[in-house]
């Protein structure tokens, strides 16, 4: 079996943020970006032997990448957006097809108005948008297009560089908050061609020839390293397949379940792989509980993982925690849990507790979709439909105590 390349302890942190977040910047984090720089041939080669990401340092950039490839991309995993102070959501389609065209825009020329770029963009779409290869982007109100659609398209751009000021490719000279708000304002949009270069982790989808694939194996060919022959799509995976299936799994997910490993013996119930697995985990400094049945991944430092709810200062976490509890304790743990079982359990709590999550008195099923999403995003419920999940066995991992102290009693509930 392959000896785990070991991360010394000073680079255990850089490796957890890059992780967590794929990118180090000098200008954000400046120790852990030299740390990274001074260690890159020992992190280049724990990531590329334990889980087949590359890293990429570019001093050029100031810029430390981690491109983490992989077949089965959480369906929820994305970039989030706020508006108009309402809790993240994912980015739409639309917000990403125009990251994607921004970039493509300040590549060529790498500064601009924010007029220059809009009108660029709508002539990219206006050719595109009648084959259905891009959607459209209107920025003027003409007879086909109403004032609502115009500004549509003006909020999803400035969503984009939201998105794109958030993580470093690009910088802007005035607030977009600001510009969001007018219909005639406008600021300077530059970049960096060295990060643009190092943004995206996929070869070329023109090189890739995804016009001939079938949809449902796009994601598996744009996570591949190289390009792969056609016929070996369909073979059985092999053993070091798995070995990255199981471990990517496990260093980005928050809990990983063993069985979906489809092999008579899934790679984490065998020995040699339970052991591997361990190991490459310690290595990044995360703590593991390990079951037959499930694993649970958690960060003490707060960097890597997901697992941050038991926190529970919000109303939203204090919910989920409240949930998660109620859950052990069914007849049934891991049966189906619906909306109405949940609003009744928070009924139940605001009997004893009235002047809990008072902002939700007349909402609660509002209160129960947020609590439930806590679960979702740390693997403790799975959603199978609208208003409907199915618990997993982390929830057996987990035992909550609740304190009623007078500060809970009297503080003021907040709706965040």
């Amino acid at each position: 079996m392959s000896v785990v390349r070991a991360l010394v302890p000073e680079l255990r942190e850089p490796a957890r943020r890059l992780v967590a977040t794929g990118r180090i910047r000098a200008e954000v984090d400046a120790e852990l970006y030299r740390a990274a720089v001074r260690g890159r041939r020992q992190l280049t080669d724990f990531f590329r032997s334990e889980l087949g990401w590359e890293l990429e340092i570019a001093e050029s950039a100031e810029l430390v990448r981690l491109h983490k490839r992989r077949a089965d991309v959480p369906a929820e995993r994305g970039p989030r957006l706020r508006r108009d102070g309402r809790d993240a959501h994912l980015a739409p389609k639309d917000v990403l097809a125009l990251v994607a065209l921004v970039c493509e825009q300040l590549w060529r020329r790498p500064r601009m108005s924010l007029r220059e770029l809009m009108q660029a963009i709508a002539q990219v779409c206006a050719s595109e948008a009648p084959t259905g290869g891009l959607p459209q982007f209107r920025i003027v109100a003409t007879d086909g297009t109403g004032k609502s659609e115009a500004r549509t398209s003006r909020l999803n751009l400035v969503d984009a560089l939201r998105l794109l000021v958030a993580e470093g490719s690009i910088s802007v000279d005035a607030d977009l908050e600001r510009i969001a708000g007018q219909d005639d304002g406008d600021l300077v949009v530059s970049a960096s061609r060295e990060r643009l270069a190092m943004k995206f982790s996929s070869l070329s989808p023109t090189l890739l020839g995804l016009d001939g694939v079938d949809p449902e194996r796009h994601v598996t060919v744009l996570s591949a390293d190289v390009l792969a022959d056609d016929t070996a799509a369909h073979d059985e995976p092999t053993v070091d397949d798995r070995r990255l299936l199981a471990l990517r799994r496990l260093v980005d997910d928050p809990a990983a379940d063993p069985l979906d490993d489809r092999a008579p013996m899934p790679y984490l119930h065998t020995p040699a792989g339970r052991e591997r697995a361990l190991e490459v985990v310690a290595a990044l400094g995360f703590a593991t509980t390990a079951r037959r049945d499930w694993w649970e991944i958690t960060d003490p430092s707060g960097i890597g993982t997901l697992v941050d709810f038991p926190n529970g200062r919000r109303n939203e976490r204090q919910a989920a925690l409240a949930l998660l509890d109620a859950l052990t304790l069914r007849p049934e743990p891991r049966a189906v849990l619906g909306i109405a079982e949940v609003v009744a359990l928070f009924e139940r709590v605001r009997t004893t507790l009235p002047r809990w999550a008072a902002a939700y008195e007349h909402r609660l099923p509002a209160l129960a979709r947020a609590a439930a999403a806590e679960l979702v995003a740390v693997g403790l419920l799975v959603p199978l439909h609208h208003d409907i999940w199915e618990p997993t066995p982390g929830v057996h991992l987990w035992r909550i105590k609740v304190q009623q102290t007078a500060v809970q009693l009297t503080e003021e509930p907040t709706d965040r």
